[in-house]
C-alpha cells in the first residue's frame, strides 16, 4: 500500500478499508509514515468524514495498538468523559465523589486540546502530582482505593496518543470520527463497564450546534455498546465558561472549594453552583450505571450526602498523597487585574472559545 494513494482515496470521499486504516495508523505510530502524510490524512478526514464502519475500524486499530486494563472488582468500574470546554473542571469533583460513594473510578484523561483545558494539565498544576504512573500502579490504586486519575500512558493506545498530539497542532481537532475514535479507544482500554459522556455544545465547545452534539453522542454510544460498555450521554451548555475560574491551578482551587464547601478568593460557595450542579448530575448518572442506586433521585441524594460529609474531599486528598501531590503547595495567582464595565448592565453572551484561547496565550495550554 502507498500512503499517498490512501490520502487521495479519502480526499475523494471514498471509504477506507480496515487494512488501509491499520496500515496507515500503525505505520505512523512506528515511524514508517512521516508526520506530514499523517497530517494530510487527518485533514482529508476532517473535510470528508468517515462512515460508521470506518470510525469503528479506526477505534479498533487504536485500541489494538496497546494494552488493555482488566479489573477483578466487586463493583462495576465506571468513568466519565467530557468532550471539552472552557473552565470544564468537573472530573476533579466527580471522580473522588463517585469513588467515595463506593464505585471504582479508573480515570485516564487527556491534556488540553485546542482551546479547551485538560484534566491532566489541571492535576499537574498540583506540585508533585504524578499523572504518568504505570498501569500496574494504576490498577493497584483502583483496587485498593477505588480511584486513580492518570494521563494516557505509552502502554494504552499509543497510536491515539501520537495522533492526538498531531491533531492539536494541525487544526483537525473538530472532526467527529477522530473525536469518537480517540475518546472510545482510551475508555475501552481502561477496563470500564460504564461510561457517562458530557457532550458540550456552544461557542466554547467543539460541537457548536445541538445537532452536531447529538451526532457525536450517538457515535460515542454506538462504539461503546459494540464493546460492551454501558454508555449514557448528557448534552450540556458551553455558551459560557463553566464555574468562576479558567486556568489550571485556579480551577483546582474552585474544585477544592466545592469539595470542602468553603469560600475561594472571596467568593462564597454559592458562586460555584453551576459547577457543583453539573458534577452531581454526572456523578448520579455514573452511580445508576454502576448499579449503586436504582433511581436518579436516590443517586443525587447519595452524591449530596457524600459531598457535604467531606468524604469526597478526603478521597481526593488521599489520591493526591498516593500520587505524590501536595495540595498545600497549590499555586496562587501572581497578579489580579480588575476589569470594570463602563456602564451598568448584564452580560448577554460570551465568545467562550476566545476565553479559552486567552488562557492558552497566558500559558494554560499548548501552542505547538
Amino acid at each position: 500500500m502507498l500512503p499517498a494513494e490512501i490520502i487521495k482515496k479519502k480526499r475523494a470521499k471514498q471509504g477506507l478499508s480496515f487494512e488501509e486504516i491499520q496500515f496507515f495508523i500503525n505505520g505512523y505510530t512506528q515511524g514508517e509514515i512521516p508526520g506530514y502524510q499523517m497530517s494530510a490524512l487527518l485533514m482529508a478526514i476532517y473535510f470528508q468524514g468517515m462512515n460508521e464502519q470506518e470510525t469503528i475500524d479506526l477505534t479498533q486499530v487504536m485500541l489494538d495498538s496497546g494494552k488493555r486494563v482488566r479489573f477483578n472488582l466487586p463493583a462495576l468500574p465506571v468513568d466519565k468523559h467530557s468532550t471539552g470546554g472552557v473552565g470544564d473542571k468537573t472530573s476533579l469533583i466527580i471522580a473522588p465523589l463517585v469513588a467515595a460513594c463506593g464505585l471504582p473510578v479508573p480515570m485516564m484523561s487527556g491534556r488540553g486540546l485546542g482551546h479547551t483545558g485538560g484534566t491532566v494539565d489541571k492535576l499537574e498544576s498540583i506540585p508533585g502530582f504524578k499523572t504518568d504512573i504505570g498501569l500496574e500502579d494504576f490498577k493497584n490504586l483502583v483496587q485498593n482505593y477505588n480511584l486513580s486519575m492518570i494521563g494516557q500512558t505509552g502502554e494504552i493506545c499509543p497510536a491515539d496518543k501520537k495522533v492526538y498530539a498531531l491533531r492539536d497542532v494541525t487544526a483537525t481537532v473538530e472532526s467527529l470520527p477522530l473525536i469518537c475514535a480517540s475518546i472510545m479507544s482510551k475508555k475501552i482500554a481502561e477496563g470500564i463497564k460504564g461510561l457517562v459522556l458530557d457532550v458540550k455544545v456552544g461557542s466554547g465547545a467543539f460541537m457548536k450546534t445541538e445537532e452536531d452534539a447529538q451526532a457525536l453522542a450517538r457515535g460515542l454510544i454506538s462504539i461503546g455498546k459494540a464493546h460492551g460498555v454501558d454508555c449514557r450521554a448528557l448534552i450540556t451548555n458551553m455558551n459560557q465558561p463553566l464555574g468562576c475560574f479558567v486556568g489550571n491551578a485556579l480551577e483546582v482551587h474552585e474544585c477544592l472549594a466545592i469539595l470542602k464547601n468553603t469560600s475561594c478568593f472571596g467568593l462564597e460557595p454559592s458562586a460555584f453552583a453551576d459547577t457543583r450542579e453539573l458534577s452531581i448530575e454526572l456523578s448520579a448518572q455514573m452511580l445508576v450505571i454502576g448499579q449503586m442506586t436504582k433511581t436518579m433521585d436516590e443517586a443525587r441524594k447519595l452524591c449530596e450526602k457524600t459531598l457535604e460529609s467531606g468524604q469526597a474531599f478526603e478521597k481526593f486528598n488521599m489520591m493526591c498523597k498516593q500520587q505524590g501531590g501536595n495540595l498545600q503547595a497549590l499555586p496562587l495567582p501572581g497578579k489580579a487585574i480588575p476589569v470594570l464595565s463602563e456602564k451598568k448592565g448584564y452580560i448577554q453572551d460570551f465568545n467562550t472559545e476566545l476565553v479559552g484561547v486567552a488562557g492558552i496565550t497566558l500559558g494554560a495550554g499548548r501552542k505547538l
